[in-house]
Formats: C-alpha cells, structure tokens, sequence
C-alpha cells in the first residue's frame, strides 16, 4: 500500500472509485488522489480489465486535457471487454460529462445516448434521469412516449416489450423465441431508447393492450 493511502480507513477496493468521484464532485482533490494511489495498488492484476479499467476512468477524473480523454477512451475500451454493463455505462456517462463541458457535444451525445440506453435496459432508474439531463444540456432531444415513437418499434421488438410488460423474464422470452438472453436485454435496451423510458415497470404505460 502505497504511503498515505491510511488516510481513507477500510475502502475496500470496489468502494475506491466511487470514492474517487465523490471526492472529485465535491472538490477533495486531496482526497481524490490519496483514494486514486491506494486504488492503484488494488489494481496490479495482471491481465484484468476490469481493474485496469476502473483505475483508468477513476485517472480520468483527476486529469485534465489530453491526459484525461485518453484515461475515458482506456476506460471504455478496457470494460467494453468484461461483462460490467453497468461499470461500463458510468464510464460514458463520465466522459459524455466531460465531453460536453469541453463544448464538445457532438462526442458527448454517442457516449450518452449509449449509457441511457444501458441504464434503461438495467433499470438504473437514478443514473438515467441523470443521463438525460446530460443530453438535454447538449442540445439532444430525449423522445416522450407518443403514439409515433411506438411506430418506431420493428416487428420484433414490439413482441419482446409486451412479452415483457407481462411479466415474462428475459429467459423466457428467449425460450419462446428461440434467441438469447442477452438479445433479449439487447433488443429492450432499444425499445426503452426509442419509448424514452428507464425500467421494464414503465412498459405498462407506455404500450397498449393487444
């Protein structure tokens, strides 16, 4: 452990980048480093992504300029690789922050409309209402539910949201239609994008009775 890393008491290394960014958003940069250190020495796995992925964006907090969107761009490459859906849809809500802040909005709407999507399929009800604000700050328009947008829904995944507004898991509706899980998640992810809402509970609202 690296030399005033005691500072923090028992972090464990999975509290570590939170703590990296709440300290960061509330200006204790010197907490912010002391946090990022210890994180550092959790991290040494060889051959982890995840860790060294968590470690990257936690850098890109504390960085600025070139230095901090190379730690984002590390960050999302290193975590697209695990199966840390949610770690990764943080990740591009933080660059999509930073992005928008470097006035670049155009950039800041691919990693937020991608974290949006993700937080919505999770049912991260909390984290997409924050994501949405950040796209209406770029300027982006985040689709109400209307007649129109449920126009928008293909064959396919019109099937898969009432499947699901009636309770049926992702399991089972992959059963029924002979594709997987994660397609199913894949395909709800889309449908939530294009409904404008976050969590599976809203689909009763948001379509019709057949």
């Amino acid at each position: 452990m690296r030399a005033g890393a005691g500072n923090l008491g028992p972090f464990t290394a999975q509290a570590l980048p939170d703590l990296v960014e709440a300290a960061v958003r509330s200006g204790a940069m010197d907490a912010a480093t002391t946090a990022l250190e210890r994180l550092g020495a959790y991290a040494e796995v060889p051959d982890s992504d995840w860790a060294a992925g968590l470690l990257a964006r936690s850098r890109a907090l504390v960085a600025e300029g070139d230095v901090a969107e190379r730690s984002y761009v590390e960050a999302v490459e290193r975590l697209e690789r695990t199966r840390l859906r949610f770690e990764l849809a943080r990740t591009r809500l933080l660059f999509g922050e930073w992005l928008r802040r470097e006035r670049r909005r155009g950039d800041a709407r691919v990693h937020l409309k991608a974290a949006f999507e993700d937080f919505a399929a999770m049912g991260a009800d909390g984290f997409a209402e924050r994501t949405r604000h950040e796209l209406l700050a770029t300027g982006e328009k985040v689709r109400k539910r209307t007649a129109d947008t449920l126009n928008d829904l293909t064959a396919q995944e019109s099937q898969i949201a009432h499947m699901a507004r009636d309770g049926r898991t992702n399991q089972q509706i992959g059963s029924e239609l002979y594709i997987s899980a994660r397609t199913v998640e894949w395909h709800l992810r889309k449908v939530f994008g294009k409904l404008g809402i976050t969590s599976r509970r809203e689909l009763r609202d948001a379509l019709p009775d057949r």
